[in-house]
């Protein structure tokens, strides 16, 4: 990380001094919506103290497990800019994105062929992208250009919804939302646009971005038995969380205190991947 930040800050410096050399300022603006995938997997954080397994128990013994991986890189954005052109080979860009992951599946039992836990996450995020855009040259109405640049997300949760069937017609429902400790991410991507009007072009762009977010504290929004607002039943310890990097004689934690359940409980700090390769399309206006 602290390399893709050097190498951010060589690049802008760069682009400030060749700025001074060729003169050719310009705004635009480009609104557009992306579907991205996700590039790397791996094993998703514990959820209300279950693991992240699948398992499938018959007669009460258990018959197979498997390790729950993904990543929350796989989503739709949609996401507006506005960049300013130093030259005909430079600018900068400023994006404001918002990302909305596909729900993923991360912990779920199975008993004698019915699911009886499930665990279902998903991402929503607003983040500020700046980058700096390489332009590679104009050929019949279409313009090539790359920019690389960095991701720092601004307001957003991991909201976890939980069913399980407690008991023979007992189901419960609950709803975590997880608030994240501030980062910051990586993207790179190459592009083109084609112009349609004297200001105005359709482009494309290939978009790589990778960034890991760590969790800051979990409230319980939602529990619910049989349908029926339970919350009130739940103690602070039982409803808020605070995550921390060691867990010690002096956590609020059951390995190694009695729970006092007037305070939030104190859990392992924890980390989910956001990690993908997206399509945008959209449209750019230059002044």
């Amino acid at each position: 990380m602290k390399k893709n930040l050097f190498l951010f800050g060589f690049m802008f410096c760069s682009m400030i001094v060749i700025g001074q050399t060729e003169k050719k300022e310009s705004w635009y603006f480009k609104l557009g919506g992306s579907y991205f995938l996700q590039t790397a997997a791996t094993e998703f954080p514990t959820v209300g103290g279950q693991s992240a397994l699948s398992t499938v128990y018959v007669g009460g013994d258990l018959v197979s497990e498997e390790s729950v991986t993904g990543s929350f890189g796989e989503g739709f954005r949609t996401s507006g800019s506005v960049g300013y052109r130093f030259t005909d080979r430079l600018g900068l860009e400023m994006g404001i994105n918002y990302y909305n992951s596909t729900d993923k599946t991360m912990v779920k039992r199975v008993d004698d062929g019915a699911t009886t836990l499930r665990s279902v996450g998903q991402i929503t995020a607003f983040d500020l992208a700046p980058a700096i855009v390489f332009f590679l040259g104009e050929v019949k109405g279409f313009e090539t250009y790359s920019k690389v640049g960095v991701i720092v997300p601004v307001h957003g949760d991991l909201t976890i919804e939980t069913n399980a069937v407690a008991g023979a017609g007992v189901n419960v429902f609950s709803k975590d939302v997880i608030k994240p400790n501030p980062t910051v991410g990586f993207q790179a991507a190459l592009g083109t646009s084609y112009k349609l009007a004297k200001n105005l072009s359709a482009f494309a762009e290939l978009e790589y971005r990778n960034f890991t977010v760590h969790g800051k504290d979990k409230e319980t929004t939602e529990f619910t038995v049989n349908g029926v607002d339970r919350l009130n039943t739940r103690t602070i310890s039982q409803i808020h969380s605070n995550y921390s990097d060691r867990l010690d004689s002096n956590s609020n934690n059951a390995q190694f205190n009695t729970v006092d359940t007037s305070r939030p409980t104190d859990e392992l700090s924890s980390y989910v991947g956001i990690s993908g390769l997206g399509l945008t399309l959209g449209v750019k206006y230059s002044l």
